[in-house]
Parts: C-alpha cells; structure tokens; sequence
C-alpha cells in the first residue's frame, strides 16, 4: 500500500471535489485509491500503481482548475487519458479551438487529437483515419469554422459520398434535397453546434457554406475554402483522385474516414485505403491515425471498438 499528499489551494478545492465529491468519487472508481480532504491537503491511498495515476490525475486536473474552466466532462477526459497513459493531459486540453456557438471552445481530448489539430493547421491537405467516435469530423467541423470566423476562408464546403450502406439515392424517395439530407445530417449537427444557429441556416441559404454530395463537386476549383470530405472510406479510387483535385489555392482540405466501415461493393477498391500509399510522403500532406484509445464518446464504445480490432486480428 501506498500514500501520497498533494496541496491545493483552498479556493480550488470545491470545483476540484465536484458537487457532492462526485469528481472524487470518479478518481476512486477509477483507480481504485482512497481520497480525504483537509485543510488544503489531499492525501491518496491504494495500491503503489494505482495512487501514482490518481497523482498524476490530480496534478492534470489542478492546473486545468487554476486556468478556470475544470468540469466534469474534463474531468472524466482526463481520467481516461491518464489510465491510457497520456504524457501530458492537462496539456492536450490546454489547446483549444474558438467557435462561436452553443459550444464556445472545442479542444482536443487525446494526443492523437491533439496532434491531428496541429496537422489541421500546419499542412493544406489532413488526412484522419480511425474508428467511430475519434473526433475526426469535429475536431475538422471546428477548425473550419474557426477559420471562417476569423477570415482565414471565404467559404466552408462539407460533402460525403451519398451512397452508403447499400442504398442508392435513385431509389430513395423525395426530391434531391430529401434524398441527401439523411447523409449530411451529421455535418449539420456539428456545424450548428459551433455557429449561431441562425447565421449558419442564412449562410447554407447563401451557400457560403455548402453541404453537398460529393458527386457535386466534379468540374470545380475550390479556392479560398476550407474543405471536409467526411466518410471517405465510400469514395471510390475515381471519386478520391476527382475529390483531392478539386483544391484550389488559398485552400485547405480535410478528409475523414474510418477504413474498417467500407459500404463499397465488393468489386471497388475504397479511394482512402489506397491514397495512404499514393500520397505517402507528398510534401503538405498529413495522414493521422486514431484508434480506440481516442474514442471519446460513450467508454462502451472505446470498448465495442477494442474488441473488433481484437477479434479481427487488428490487435
């Protein structure tokens, strides 16, 4: 057994417990240590392994409360990257990205979201490859609109394939907009998350920002853009080489895909799987890649993710 003591200021110390010790309670279950609280002190009990993450957690969690904004979701972030062994936690959420909506600031939640943001903002063409729930069409959604905000673009345009899972738009009923609105829909629940709701509705009416399938950006040149291409695994090797060739100058693109969720039929070869290797070392472009470590929505899911890779042989 071990014990380690740990000061904190007395102003700190309500939002570092959480309402009725909750944020204490989550360092119990999830390193299996004792926490007590006096005057100013904080002492952690438990096994040598456990008590050192509950410090290191700890220590994270101080200085994101003295910077002002500590809450329970951070909280809970940094529990899940201390456990997977994150360097620097409180260091990957210090980088946030400005938007302007419900949700003011988005900041990254893992190291390798962390470095897919710097790769964002380094180099015209990012490549975010992983599982579900990784944060690669956020994190992307974000960036977007922080460049637009502050206007470092003149357009946002977000696409998907609109042939998924088997289903082909001729056959699903309504006009064109009924037809594609089921594949963008996540594209525009993150961007009104980000964006006052009204300024983002009258700026997809302008089409200064342009939610569309990709098949409609063949013929173009997008300048002054930020481009997100989202569910890129679906895109063919034609529609990838069309897609990537579109760019235009003053522009930066973004592609997302998760290469374990190909919908393709059997006889076409997915465009993401094979531009890794096409593009490998082109200068300005980036390739990041997540896995189940970086997912950061419900744990199940880290979880459901890891025991795929598993049972595939991925692991």
């Amino acid at each position: 057994m071990a014990k380690e003591t740990i000061e904190i200021a007395e102003t700190l110390i309500p939002s570092i417990l959480g309402s009725k010790d909750a944020h204490v309670r989550m360092i119990n279950n999830k390193f299996s240590v004792k926490i007590s609280v006096f005057k100013g002190v904080m002492t952690i009990e438990g096994l040598k392994v456990n008590v050192a993450q509950a410090v290191k957690a700890m220590n994270d969690i101080v200085i994101v409360a003295n910077e002002g904004n500590l809450t329970t979701e951070k909280v809970a972030d940094i529990l899940r990257m201390v456990a997977d062994n994150t360097p620097d936690a409180s260091g990957v959420m210090s980088d946030c990205i400005q938007v302007a909506g419900r949700i003011k600031k988005v900041y990254a939640k893992s190291g390798n979201q962390k470095s897919y943001v710097n790769a964002m903002r380094k180099n015209d063409m990012t490549f975010g490859i992983g599982p579900a729930g990784t944060g690669k069409t956020y994190l992307a959604m974000a960036m977007a609109v922080h460049y637009f905000l502050r206007k470092k673009c003149s357009k946002i345009i977000l696409t998907r394939p609109a042939v998924e899972a088997g289903e082909n738009l001729g056959f699903l009923p309504g006009d064109i907009n009924e037809k594609i609105n089921p594949y963008l829909r996540p594209l525009y629940d993150a961007l009104y998350s980000m964006m006052d709701y009204s300024r983002a509705a009258a700026l997809v009416e302008s089409g200064i920002i342009e939610v569309a399938p990709l098949a409609f950006m063949r013929g173009r040149t997008l300048n002054d853009a930020f481009i997100i291409l989202d569910e890129a695994q679906n895109t063919t090797e034609e529609q990838m080489k069309m897609f990537l060739t579109r760019m235009g100058f003053q522009s930066k693109v973004v592609i997302t895909g998760d290469v374990t969720q190909i919908d393709l039929p059997t006889s076409k070869n997915s465009g993401l799987m094979l531009v890794q290797n096409i593009l490998k070392g082109v200068k300005g472009v980036s390739f990041q890649h997540f896995d189940d470590k970086d997912v950061v929505r419900h744990p199940l899911v880290q979880r459901i993710v890891k025991a795929y890779d598993t049972y595939y042989g991925e692991v």
